[in-house]
C-alpha cells in the first residue's frame, strides 16, 4: 500500500477556532519558527510539491491548515495540521496576538484530537524563546517530535554538538527524552525522512497499522535520537 502521509491532500482552513473539524479523528500538528523549514518538511515527508508553502511574507501566513490522510476515495482517517510561522521579527504585534489567540487556543484546546506534534528547529539556532514559549501552550503530556531541521548546513560533529545542546534546553524545560524524540532532518538531502514519517504515521494510526501502510521503521544506522550515541571525530565543514 502507499505511505500513509503520501495520501495527504487539503481539507481545510481554519481562520477561527469555531471553524475546526469536527468528530475525534487524530490529528498531528507542525509548529515552528517562521523560516525554520516547516513548509519544506511537510512537502518532503508527503512527497508533494506545493502541499503546504510558505508565504512571501514570513509570519503573515495565519490560518491553521489541515490535510487529510487515507484513502483518497474514502474520507480521512487523520489529518496534519500546518501551524502559522511564529517569531518572525517584522510581523506587527496583531499578527502575533492573532497567532496566541488561534494557534496557541488550537494547541491548548485541540489534546483530545492531538495526538503529537512536530517541532522544527533549526540547527544553527537551536531552541529559541519564542520555542520556549510555544511549548508553554502544549499539555505536558504531549508527545513531541523534534526536526532539527537544515542539518545539512553543518558538518557531522557540529551535528552531533547541536543536538545535544537541544536535548538539555529541552531538559530544562522539563521535557524527558521519554516525551520529545530528536531527529536531524535535511529536506533537500531527505535525512530523518523516514524516521520522522514512521512516527507520525504511528501517531495517526498506531505502529503496526502504520507499518502495514509501508511505512517502516528506520534502520540502525538512520537513527538519530540515541542518547548513548558516540560523536563522529570529522571535522564539521566550514
Amino acid at each position: 500500500m502507499q505511505k500513509l502521509l503520501h495520501t495527504a491532500r487539503f481539507h481545510t482552513t481554519v481562520a477561527r477556532f469555531a471553524q475546526l473539524p469536527r468528530g475525534l479523528l487524530p490529528e498531528v500538528a507542525f509548529v515552528g519558527r517562521s523560516n525554520a523549514g516547516k513548509s519544506s518538511a511537510i512537502n518532503a515527508l508527503c512527497q508533494r510539491k506545493r502541499l503546504a508553502f510558505a508565504s512571501k511574507s514570513p509570519g503573515r501566513t495565519q490560518a491553521l491548515n489541515f490535510f487529510g490522510l487515507g484513502p483518497v476515495d474514502a474520507d480521512p482517517i487523520g489529518f496534519l495540521v500546518d501551524t502559522p510561522g511564529y517569531g518572525y521579527a517584522t510581523a506587527p504585534g496583531d499578527v502575533k496576538a492573532q497567532w496566541d489567540g488561534l494557534a496557541g487556543e488550537y494547541l491548548q484546546r485541540g489534546a483530545e484530537n492531538l495526538r503529537g506534534v512536530v517541532l522544527l528547529v533549526d540547527i544553527r539556532r537551536q531552541i529559541t524563546p519564542r520555542d520556549r514559549i510555544l511549548l508553554e501552550y502544549l499539555p505536558p503530556e504531549t508527545p513531541l517530535l523534534v526536526l532539527i531541521t537544515k542539518a545539512d548546513k553543518l558538518g557531522r560533529a557540529g551535528q552531533w554538538e547541536s543536538r545535544e545542546a537541544i536535548r538539555r534546553q529541552l531538559a530544562e524545560l522539563d521535557i524527558a527524552p521519554e516525551r520529545a524524540e530528536l531527529v536531524l532532518f535535511s529536506s533537500p538531502e531527505r535525512t530523518g525522512l523516514a524516521q520522522a514519517a514512521a512516527r507520525i504515521s504511528a501517531w495517526i494510526v498506531g505502529p503496526v497499522d502504520a507499518l502495514e501502510n509501508g511505512d517502516r521503521k528506520p534502520a540502525l544506522h538512520e537513527s538519530s535520537t540515541t542518547m548513548n550515541d558516540q560523536p563522529e571525530t570529522d571535522t564539521p565543514e566550514p
